[in-house]
């Protein structure tokens, strides 16, 4: 790819002058706390969502929109924001990532209307990107000793933001109006936006160049036909008509895309990088860690609130199917820095490896105990630690590979492949849940033979993740 870089500085430490202590810890703290809130609102509305079609007077299929038009707007701005990153600044689009937070969240917070509720998550959508940005900035800014705990920090809030969502939104369910979800929200965007402004530099690292605004077209129409069939199956059915000849189309447009990119001298995505072999087992473990770690959260909450006459489940609130959740994001904020010794020491592919053969072990537990509650939220918790690991070791694995005038483009398309594990669990776990079900009086739940297919499932996924990445090689340290 042809570039200009305005700047030699090494890679991944960019800074010149290292940040003192406090400074660090400050930049840390307001790009984390960025990544978490964005996190948060991605996750905070599943609870809820049974209960918005009555709230708001509109259809559950009206509802589903406001999960998925977030979906759709994440998969197309998480890769392009990242490119335009390393060309303009990647402070620069973090403070459009949070901004794009803080006003969607004004904005579904204010209204009950479906349509303006729908737009404001949309915009919300294009804070996804905060997270790979966050995650390329202080890759740049942090001291050289700092940089593994820092990234491996920010990449696990993508894990404690969904695991603190869900108890948080059961307390509001059951306490206040849904609003509130999006006031806190947007106050916490708010207060990482002018934390960002006004602590965190500018990266000394930027391409230039032009945007390829057909490549952005293209790509945009390639995702949102990916991601919307993959959002809908369950309510379309993964054999219909209209997911199979949108995920036909996706495949269609993306060849089209890719074809682009190979004939301009400055394209979106640099495919010669991709196609390095770390990028590409690195990008297909967090397909399958996405995977995992999405199929913990519809595995969960919805298991131990189902009624005790299901066979398995315990007839509890939201909330504490929520907090079922809570200890795997303490345990993924409180292990992310001995993620990062174990990466120093032993290799980011060795420690991703055993995030997943720690996450396959989880699944296991689901699937041999769960007799009780505490078995149930002991196996979620081992669960999230193996992610909470992998996802430490991943973005250290992009950044290694990676030109540092290109780290956060490289950031950006492995979250988008993510996102699409995340994707294919909801689509493929939501299929298999409804396959298998029994009656409780006028409604069905998912059986105990599906929930155990599906764990079963996630567990040869993360033995499969654990057996690619062995296969990257450890860069050598000269």
């Amino acid at each position: 790819m042809s570039e200009s870089v305005l700047t030699d500085a090494p890679h991944p430490t960019e800074a010149a002058v290292a940040p003192s202590r406090s400074r660090a810890n400050l930049e840390l703290f307001v790009v984390g706390l960025g990544a978490l809130v964005v996190s948060l609102s991605q996750s905070v509305l599943v609870p809820v969502l049974g209960t918005l079609p009555a709230a708001l007077d509109t259809s559950a299929g009206n509802v589903s929109w406001l999960l998925t038009s977030t979906l759709l707007v994440a998969a197309v701005s998480v890769p392009i924001m990242g490119r335009l990153g390393d060309m303009f600044g990647k402070r620069l689009m973090l403070l459009v990532a949070m901004g794009a937070l803080t006003v969607g969240s004004l904005l579904t917070a204010v209204t009950d209307n479906i349509g303006l509720l729908i737009a404001g998550r949309a915009i919300q959508g294009a804070a996804a990107a905060a997270v790979p940005l966050g995650i390329s900035l202080l890759a740049g800014l942090m001291p050289k000793e700092r940089v593994g705990s820092s990234v491996a920090l920010i990449s696990a809030m993508l894990g404690v933001g969904g695991a603190l969502g869900l108890p948080f939104a059961g307390f509001v369910a059951e306490h206040a109006d849904f609003h509130m979800l999006f006031w806190v929200n947007a106050v916490a965007g708010l207060v990482a936006f002018v934390g960002i402004l006004t602590i965190v530099p500018e990266s000394t690292v930027r391409t230039g160049g032009r945007v390829d605004l057909v490549g952005s077209v293209l790509l945009a129409a390639g995702l949102v036909s990916l991601m919307l069939p993959l959002a809908q199956a369950s309510s379309w059915g993964l054999a219909s008509a209209k997911v199979l000849g949108l995920l036909a189309a996706s495949v269609v447009i993306l060849c089209v895309f890719v074809w682009s990119q190979l004939r301009i001298t400055d394209p979106l995505v640099d495919l010669n990088a991709l196609r390095r072999k770390p990028i590409v087992l690195t990008n297909l473990a967090s397909v399958l860690f996405g995977f995992a770690l999405f199929a913990s959260f519809i595995g969960t909450a919805a298991y131990v609130e189902a009624p005790e006459v299901s066979g398995y489940g315990f007839g509890s609130s939201l909330l504490v199917g929520g907090l079922a959740m809570l200890p795997s994001g303490i345990a993924m904020l409180l292990l992310s820095p001995l993620a990062a010794k174990l990466i120093a020491v032993r290799g980011a592919p060795f420690t991703l490896a055993l995030g997943a053969v720690v996450v396959a072990l989880g699944w296991l537990m689901r699937i041999v105990w769960s007799g009780n509650l505490t078995e149930v939220i002991i196996g979620a918790t081992v669960v999230g630690i193996g992610t909470g690991v992998g996802y430490a070791a991943i973005p250290s694995l992009i950044n290694e590979h990676s030109p540092a005038s290109e780290i956060s483009a490289a950031n950006g398309l492995n979250a988008l492949f993510r996102s699409l594990g995340s994707s294919l669990a909801s689509a493929i776990g939501g299929s298999m849940l409804a396959a298998n079900t029994v009656i409780l009086g006028d409604f069905a739940v998912p059986s105990i033979d599906a929930y155990r297919e599906l764990f079963a499932l996630c567990a040869g996924a993360s033995v499969l993740a654990a057996v690619i990445v062995l296969l990257i090689p450890r860069r050598q340290v000269a």
